[in-house]
């Protein structure tokens, strides 16, 4: 059995005790760490946990975890120097690194986001889900619906535009319904404040939606949509089409036909020292049978699961981890390097134009991004 304390009060979450079969590791971390992750409850939180109490069993270290309502507030500490690691989404590693969204605004900016590992599991699908009262059997259905935004989450936000998009749809055709944070979002479409909302398949706040009043629906993505599927991609490049087979109403079924992508994301930041980075990588690679199917969806941590050449760049540490497994390549590398390229001309348009003191920040990066974006022969997204 794992054993966690939820110190709601504190909002985190403490690892203190393990299992009486532990694996080993001979990976060196420090007696304590602190990862910030999604909301208590989220698939990120939950899978963060399970590794927390591998790390103790295995280490006997302490993993604080800190559960943060959008990309931002999970991000911060990581900037920060607060946490030494934070399990993401595409908001936090991808978009962070682009300075797309609310990471453009001017005390932000482009991060140099460094991953470590991810969970490509493909067991389950990012997607959104709409309460099972409605009737809804496609996205289309979903015009002149409540469909949730939550305040400081850009990846929860464009990834529910690109299911909109897929439908036909944007977001003036629906009734945008604001919260605070991924939790609040679920919570209010139990509720009956909302009618629809992002999340993993495997999400704790999915499974509970399912088993109230109102029931849980995914509407199917067709793979032979190819009009539907231009229309999510060029709003979200990231989305691959995908069958899952775990989550809320697709346990034990044939699976649902939806989209998905990398998660959670285990990133740190450039700056993030490379043995700390190496050993980590290492201790989730010879941990994985100790939290293995201690999470819904959590085998995608796997290491011969781990995509080399996503879009956002490795850390030298664990770059090192891999080439003394045999997982990297040339080809990885020079991937990897291209992507370093590229956050250094986001970063340096950025210093630019704060030399610059433009009165209209928020037009003039965007524009600014853009144009760095195609001088130095990078695709532009967002």
């Amino acid at each position: 059995m794992r054993l966690f304390n939820m110190l709601a009060a504190a909002g985190t979450a403490t690892i203190v005790a393990g299992a009486a079969l532990a694996q080993s590791t001979t990976a060196e971390l420090p007696r304590q760490m602190s990862w910030t992750a999604y909301d208590t409850g989220s698939a990120g939180f939950n899978q963060a946990v399970a590794i927390g109490a591998a790390l103790q069993d295995a280490l006997g270290m302490s993993l604080r975890v800190l559960p943060g309502k959008n990309d931002v507030s999970r991000t911060e500490p990581l900037r920060q120097g607060r946490v030494e690691f934070s399990a993401t989404g595409v908001g936090g590693s991808f978009m962070a690194q682009e300075g797309a969204f609310e990471f453009g605004a001017e005390n932000w900016g482009p991060q140099p986001i460094r991953v470590l590992m991810a969970n490509n599991g493909g067991a389950i699908n990012l997607a959104v889900g709409v309460a099972g009262d409605l009737g809804i059997e496609e996205f289309s259905d979903l015009k002149g619906k409540r469909v949730a935004w939550v305040v400081g989450a850009p990846a929860l936000n464009v990834n529910t535009e690109a299911y909109l998009a897929y439908g036909g749809l944007t977001w003036d055709d629906v009734e945008r319904v604001d919260f605070g944070g991924f939790g609040a979002s679920w919570k209010g479409l139990a509720e009956g404040q909302v009618d629809a909302a992002f999340a993993s398949t495997n999400s704790g706040l999915a499974y509970e939606a399912a088993t109230g009043p109102r029931g849980l629906f995914w509407p199917p993505i067709d793979p032979d949509n190819a009009e539907g599927l231009a229309r999510m991609q060029e709003i979200a490049p990231f989305f691959t089409p995908n069958k899952a087979m775990v989550g809320a109403n697709i346990d034990g079924t044939d699976g649902y036909q939806g989209a998905g992508y990398a998660y959670p994301v285990l990133i740190g930041t450039a700056d993030t020292e490379e043995d700390l980075a190496y050993n980590m990588t290492k201790a989730m690679v010879e941990l994985f049978p100790g939290y293995d199917g201690k999470a819904p969806g959590i085998a995608g941590w796997a290491l011969d699961k781990q995509n080399m050449t996503w879009v956002v760049p490795y850390h030298d540490g664990a770059i090192r981890y891999f080439n003394e497994v045999g997982m990297w390549s040339d080809e990885a590398q020079a991937h990897n390097d291209e992507l370093v390229e590229r956050q250094a001309a986001l970063q340096a348009a950025w210093e630019e134009l704060k030399a610059e003191a433009p009165d209209n920040w928020d037009e003039a990066w965007p524009e600014k991004r853009r144009a760095a974006l195609e001088a130095g022969g990078f695709s532009v997204v967002f």
